[in-house]
């Protein structure tokens, strides 16, 4: 007897997942160890993906939290700083220890940096909007001197900022934002500091903004929407909350089709689906295979910019030719 499964369209969000910051810091790690041989030492999560991060332990890397934990004996091993930016101590103190490294940092997150820099060089205390604690914003304070850089994450914190008048002051802000949110804090900075300067460019990513504006055209009507992508994952966060204020009657993170709360999907009709910039499409593809087999699937791709960024390794790693299975790897699909 065939069982008739309930219609189901699911939404897919166009662009979604890696982006070309993530594809080029996984990359340096994969041609690293391909030039170099293991183990390729990686500070810090490379990108914020358990899968990612697995692929790369099971090819050679070695992931580390500080420099110090690298043995003597390995010196000469290169490590990767990841692509979410690293204060100016680390690669310091990896030239105090005679290491070899390779800066995996998203250029649009170097980009964040001399932004700040630039605030400083022109005399002026720099105000930084995001998430305390998260690797990017630790990178981006420790680009200057300590106490140079005042964190706000909300328009709460910029009403309790005691910067006198008459300093002068520049923002700038983490990549992977909420926009709407993110332009709440500015204007709340405009109103209490008048006189203060923006970064000379946007700070927020395009691929930040790209994937947030797909899940605003799909939101909208979803009985269920889905995120691919880790709970450490600011950019990944946000798309959960973009959905939710953009229509979607629920919205979830998840890591993997197993963290499907399938008891509590119900009876839905639309899904809406996307993956942060640091999710690989083969989870994706996992998550459809999983909704294929308990719902007749209808998949409707909603496209709503075509990226074509791409940022190159750097010129040590350009002679370095990957399989078609390294490649796979790479671009998320395996």
């Amino acid at each position: 007897m065939t069982v008739q499964m309930r219609p189901l369209t699911i939404r897919l969000c166009e662009p979604r997942g890696f982006c070309a910051g993530v594809d080029r810091a996984i990359q340096i790690v994969v041609l690293a160890i391909k030039k170099y041989g293991p183990p390729v030492y990686v500070r810090h999560e490379i990108v914020h993906n358990k899968y990612v991060v697995e692929g790369l332990k099971e090819r050679g890397a070695v992931f580390i939290e500080e420099l110090a934990e690298i043995p003597v004996d390995h010196a000469d091993k290169p490590v990767v700083f990841s692509a979410h930016g690293v204060p100016k101590s680390v690669p310091a103190d990896a030239q105090s220890r005679n290491l070899f490294y390779l800066d995996a940092t998203c250029p649009l997150v170097s980009k964040v940096h001399k932004q700040a820099m630039r605030h400083a060089r022109l005399g002026r205390h720099v105000v930084l909007i995001g998430h305390a604690g998260h690797p990017e914003v630790i990178g981006t304070m420790g680009q200057l001197p300590e106490g140079d850089v005042t964190l706000v994450e909300t328009e709460a914190d910029v009403e309790r900022l005691a910067i006198p008048d008459d300093v002068e002051l520049g923002f700038v802000t983490q990549t992977t934002l909420s926009v709407e949110d993110t332009a709440g804090v500015i204007r709340a900075l405009q109103i209490r500091f008048p006189h203060i300067q923006a970064p000379a460019a946007e700070s927020i990513c395009y691929a930040t903004t790209n994937r947030q504006d797909a899940v605003k055209e799909t939101a909208p009507g979803s009985d269920l929407f889905l995120v691919v992508g880790a709970p450490n994952s600011s950019n990944s966060r946000r798309l959960v909350e973009v959905a939710e204020k953009s229509g979607a009657k629920r919205a979830l993170l998840v890591q993997r089709a197993s963290e499907i709360p399938w008891d509590e999907v119900g009876d839905i009709s639309i899904l809406g689906l996307s993956a942060g910039a640091s999710a690989p499409e083969i989870i994706v593809d996992e998550i459809i295979e999983a909704f294929r087999a308990r719902f007749d699937v209808k998949l409707d791709i909603v496209i709503t910019v075509e990226e074509r960024e791409n940022f190159p390794v750097m010129q040590v790693l350009r002679d370095v030719e990957l399989t078609s299975a390294d490649m796979a790897f790479v671009n998320g699909s395996a």
